[in-house]
């Protein structure tokens, strides 16, 4: 009987600890998340550190990508983090970079215990983090809220093992699975809820992409416009291939606050990319593919190298639809408007049906929700 209430009681703690380590675990991610758009080309991790069950230490990555989130967690536990249980969205670092090693900081802070979500890929460390900081003593735990890890490190693990960002598709489609009205024109599809969101996922994205054509007919300025978070806007990318983009567009006119990134064929003209980069924006020449546009895995590989991780594309139907052919597509947010455009507005993906991506075997359903009288429903790679 004795021996039982202790079993029971044993098993009551222990499933208390899960529940702290589970707990401590998901604040992690969602410090991390504050990152997302700000830190590439390093990963936004998020850290905590506790001790005695008390949060002594909060940290995430820092813009640019330094500090790293291990050490601004310990910088502010300070002395407390002697003896505690650090909690971390990804492996610590173990190699040198611009900063030192994530993993001799944790050691020499006096950390006890080390519970890790996600080994990191990156093979300059690759499971020696974890190894250095088990060598030196300290007991370390990994895998707790892998697949939710995995998810917000997608940029991350994408541009190290496939040398391409994590690519996100926007589209805004109308009751009848239109994006603008007849002869290409622009039309509002979406309320004010479903365009906040829109900006919201620009602020978490590395970069955000468009054709020419969408640049043409719409003048967008492709920024992030919430209160506050103008600092917030992602690197603006436009598929231009002849280097058609005007200087009198809002694009250009903004390049020298909001970077500006212009991909152009090989064979465009010299003198339209030195009057691009006279004001303000970078031109990157891309190799065309076999029917004379811009290869999409020629541009995907040339944003991974200059360390873009999250990618978002916002259009349009032509953009789109070479994205989703070349199943290049990670993830697809669909904002669906309540009114219809009628037959002859722009089909969503161009020659493709929208069943390419919502019937299709390559997706899955992740998430579905009302935003005001649209909806969005956001699928995942299967």
């Amino acid at each position: 009987m004795i021996f039982r209430i202790l079993e029971d009681q044993f098993a009551e703690k222990s499933r208390q600890a899960k529940d702290a380590d589970r707990r401590f675990m998901q604040l992690a991610l969602r410090l991390g998340r504050r990152g997302q758009g700000r830190t590439w080309p390093n990963p936004a991790v998020g850290a905590v550190v506790v001790k005695d069950g008390v949060i002594v230490g909060r940290g995430w990555t820092q813009p640019g990508g330094r500090p790293h989130a291990e050490p601004e967690a310990l910088r502010r536990a300070g002395e407390a983090a002697r003896g505690a249980t650090l909690y971390v969205t990804l492996e610590p670092c173990s190699h040198y970079g611009k900063s030192p090693p994530c993993a001799d900081a944790v050691i020499a802070a006096g950390i006890a215990r080390v519970v890790a979500a996600i080994e990191d890929p990156n093979p300059d460390v690759a499971g020696e983090g974890h190894a250095r900081l088990r060598s030196a003593g300290l007991v370390v735990d990994v895998g707790l809220c892998a697949a939710e890890a995995a998810h917000d490190h997608a940029g991350h693990f994408r541009r190290i093992r496939d040398q391409r960002p994590h690519v996100i598709l926007k589209l805004a489609v109308s009751a009848d699975d239109k994006i603008g009205a007849a002869g290409r024109r622009p039309v509002a599809i979406t309320a004010e809820a479903a365009r906040t969101r829109v900006h919201l996922l620009r602020a978490q994205c590395d970069a955000v992409l468009v054709g020419i054509g969408t640049v043409l007919a719409d003048d967008p300025l492709l920024n992030c416009r919430l209160p506050g978070m103008a600092a917030r806007s992602p690197v603006r990318v436009v598929l231009d291939r002849a280097l058609r983009l005007s200087g009198n567009c809002r694009l250009v006119h903004s390049a020298r606050e909001t970077p500006l990134w212009v991909l152009g064929s090989e064979w465009a003209e010299a003198a339209a990319a030195m009057r691009l980069g006279a004001a303000g924006a970078q031109v990157i020449r891309i190799a065309r593919d076999d029917g004379g546009g811009l290869d999409i895995p020629a541009v995907l590989q040339a944003l991974s190298e200059r360390g873009i991780t999250r990618l978002l594309v916002e259009g349009g139907s032509r953009v789109a639809s070479s994205f989703v052919a070349a199943g290049l597509v990670d993830e697809i947010r669909l904002f669906r408007g309540s009114e219809a455009i009628g037959a002859d507005g722009v089909d969503a993906l161009d020659a493709l049906p929208l069943s390419a991506i919502t019937q299709s075997p390559s997706f899955r359903l992740r998430a579905s929700e009302a935003l005001d009288q649209d909806n969005l429903t956001i699928y995942e790679r299967a």
